[in-house]
């Protein structure tokens, strides 16, 4: 449970998915001037060195956020979100890629809160040092599913949770939707984003149809659903990551038209086979 690193897919394609969605979620919330709470159920390290032995082990970012870094042609919030991985770069140079909490870093005020669980005690060490001066912050090296039950709902009722565990244990795809639907129960105008893998794997495929279901169930404003595939299997097993989805319960009413703007600008730059595509859903109240 504790040997996953994130850092071996640090700015891969699935990290680009996510952390662009969580880039314009944040940017909303941010809006209001009302401050709002962010969970982050599995947080890692904070940032990722793309020069370091894990990330050059198997040099996913080159597949990733590498094939956006000289682009001229952004739609807008892929442009937000790359500022963001540039700010991470102070030199101007693609070395260090952002996790999820160096992404809320960039963009949380600091009457926002943060609050952030990873179990894996070297990169428990590294997040609570990067975030030590964050004011209205709290770093966890405790389980985050677990965790939620303590944090919702936030005190200004405004609030976003960010669940993307490794799924390497299948129980993970029983957890989240145990997570969400105790969540949606204690805090039922949340906005809640679930990052998966897309695998050839039947736990895989069924989740996004059990969060619809959760989602109908006890969601006030309905949910969103996005998917990027960018190749057809990983190795010659047909085992890997064909791509990533993500799961938006509650989302902001303009995050559809913002992915409708870059889905095809994400197939065109990071599909590895001639099928790459997209799928993009959502279901209002």
């Amino acid at each position: 449970m504790l040997a996953y690193r994130h850092a071996f897919h640090a700015g891969n394609h699935a990290d680009v998915l996510k952390h662009l969605i969580l880039t314009q979620v944040l940017r909303y919330m941010g809006e209001k001037d009302k401050p709002y709470t962010l969970v982050d159920t599995h947080a890692g390290a904070g940032g990722y060195s793309i020069e370091g032995q894990y990330a050059q082990k198997k040099g996913e970012y080159v597949h990733g956020v590498s094939r956006l870094w000289d682009a001229k042609d952004l739609p807008e919030p892929l442009a937000n979100y790359m500022d963001l991985v540039r700010a991470f770069n102070t030199d101007g140079q693609l070395r260090q890629y952002p996790g999820s909490p160096g992404i809320a870093n960039l963009i949380m005020r600091e009457e926002d809160r943060l609050r952030v669980h990873e179990l894996h005690p070297t990169d428990f060490r590294i997040l609570e040092t990067y975030l030590s001066t964050r004011p209205n912050t709290q770093v966890s090296d405790k389980d985050g599913f677990a965790a939620l039950r303590a944090e919702l709902p936030p005190p200004s009722r405004r609030g976003v949770v960010l669940m993307d565990p490794s799924y390497e244990l299948k129980t993970d795809y029983a957890k989240v939707l145990t997570a969400v639907r105790e969540g949606l129960e204690r805090f039922a105008d949340g906005v809640f984003l679930i990052w998966y893998p897309q695998l050839q794997l039947l736990e895989s495929a069924q989740l996004a149809q059990r969060l619809k279901a959760a989602a109908d169930a006890s969601a006030k404003k309905g949910w969103l659903h996005v998917r990027l595939t960018v190749q057809q299997q990983s190795d010659i097993r047909g085992f890997g990551m064909l791509g990533s989805g993500m799961f938006v319960i509650n989302p902001p009413f303009t995050l559809h038209d913002d992915l409708q703007a870059c889905m095809p600008y994400l197939v065109d730059k990071l599909g590895q086979y001639d099928g790459a595509n997209f799928l993009l859903e959502q279901r209002s109240p």
